[in-house]
């Protein structure tokens, strides 16, 4: 299976986004290109750039690996993807409206019942709860793969807490200190942009008993979970408190932070914690992170959670598969946008043709994430494919398949030089209450192993600046 090289054509013609660089690599000496490499990783250090991967035996603190060749993409392109990933948010947040209101997509069979509230992320308790100005999803990464010159595909929908933003910021930094006399020969959109833009979206989808000065807090977990660097980076570049649950309380269903100058209103929670964690009264009672009578707050309409409540029921791998059905249903609308071709192995037609061509598919566990329980049959051992073959045949319905998709490749600085590796890119988009920002670019995952399609650093992917060519 040939990848699509996304610098060179099959002819060798460098295409005219990466003339540029191009020129430069092929002038570049090796050791030059090490040293920066070198200079990246010292940088990246100095910063506190870590994450820590769960269930590691040392429990390390790691690097994620960062590719100092930069992705292009053109404005044309970038076009294409921007509108088609405003078309897909806005419709997940409809979607996620009507699952928990009227449910006139389960009425008109276009997305069965079972798969909603049998989803274990549906939360029950936001049927017929209401949210500030109607946006559930106000930070969604949307991860995108490519195949061919003009064919993008959306491989994953994430509407609960998605992560990785910071690495996009900081990789831009980066890059602009070790390659400024690349960075001066193209017009590039810029992304630092993106803490002011998600600061207006956060000021903007306060509630409306809020003051005209909306207090803004970050909620962490606390410093031991693995995205804490992320927690502090963004709090920081946002100029808002980093808070814990312990840092909150409710009283007469307002939600205040502890100061030294006494309780202040909080009006907007941008929250780093799962659902069920962030009230022991409503949720997991043994919960010591988040905040007891937080919900009743948010019944009443008096603090906005970011992302809202049960936005999950909306970005499992089934829910995905319907998802060019939910676009239709609710904007009436093609998607500009694709899925990956997916089979449902819940349905017996699918389930068995799943299981004749395993090797050559991919199966995905419907709730898993960060490339676990997942299964790349073209790479699998026998023994891989027996196991998944039990799982799929016991419990067909926590299962979807796709096809071995040959991800695009992009120019990679390696061991042995400049050589390609699959990426996939997950660009941010925000909703508030008055418009959707997307900052031009996002972040690129790269699988750094030869031949490998996992990009996800847990499974040893590095990153990468993502430029999008400003002309």
């Amino acid at each position: 299976m040939v990848a699509f090289d996304e610098m060179t054509l099959s002819d060798g013609t460098i295409r005219p986004a990466y003339a540029d660089l191009a020129h430069w690599l092929s002038t570049a000496p090796k050791e030059l290109l090490t040293h920066r490499r070198n200079e990246a990783e010292l940088l990246f250090r100095r910063m506190g750039i870590t994450f820590a991967v769960y269930g590691d035996k040392d429990g390390a603190e790691r690097l994620i690996p960062f590719d100092i060749i930069p992705r292009i993409l053109a404005a044309q392109e970038w076009g294409t993807l921007k509108r088609g990933l405003e078309q897909r948010v806005r419709a997940l947040n409809m979607y996620i409206k009507d699952v928990y209101g009227k449910r006139e997509v389960v009425r008109a069979g276009v997305v069965p019942e079972d798969l909603i509230f049998n989803n274990p992320a549906f939360r029950p308790e936001m049927s017929g709860q209401s949210v500030p100005h109607d946006v559930y999803v106000h930070i969604a990464g949307i991860d995108i793969v490519r195949v061919d010159a003009d064919t993008f595909y959306v491989l994953e929908d994430n509407a609960r807490t998605p992560s990785g933003v910071s690495y996009m910021l900081e990789n831009r930094e980066v890059t602009m200190r070790l390659f400024p006399e690349v960075v001066a020969r193209h017009r590039i959109a810029p992304v630092e942009n993106y803490t002011d833009e998600l600061l207006a979206t956060l000021r903007s989808i306060a509630p409306r008993s809020a003051s005209q000065d909306p207090v803004v807090v970050l909620l962490t977990p606390g410093m031991y979970n693995s995205a804490y660097y992320e927690h502090s980076f963004l709090a920081d570049r946002l100029g808002i408190e980093i808070v814990e649950g312990r840092d909150l309380f409710v009283r007469d269903e307002v939600v205040y932070m502890r100061t030294t100058e006494g309780p202040r209103r909080v009006d907007v929670i941008y929250r780093r914690i799962d659902d069920e964690f962030l009230d022991p009264l409503a949720f997991r009672p043994d919960s010591a992170l988040g905040v007891p009578g937080l919900m009743t707050a948010y019944r009443a309409g008096n603090i906005t959670l970011t992302n809202a409540v049960g936005t999950g029921v909306a970005d499992d791998k089934a829910v995905y598969s319907y998802m060019p059905d939910i676009v239709r249903f609710f904007l009436g609308e093609d998607p500009i946008l694709q899925n990956v071709p997916t089979f449902r192995c819940r349905e017996p037609e699918s389930l068995a043709y799943v299981l004749d061509n395993l090797k050559d598919l991919v199966v995905k566990e419907v709730s898993g994430s960060g490339g676990y329980g997942m299964l790349i049959g073209p790479h699998a051992t026998k023994e891989q494919l027996a196991e998944f073959r039990a799982k799929l045949e016991a419990h067909p319905f926590g299962y979807i398949a796709q096809p071995t998709l040959a991800l695009s490749t992009c120019p990679c600085y390696v061991e042995e030089g400049v050589a390609p590796r699959h990426v996939d890119l997950r660009p941010f988009v925000l909703t508030g209450s008055d418009k959707i920002r997307i900052v031009p670019g996002g972040l690129t995952r790269v699988a750094l192993k030869e031949g490998s399609l996992v990009v996800n650093s847990s499974q040893g992917g590095g990153t990468k600046d993502t430029w999008i060519l400003d002309r």
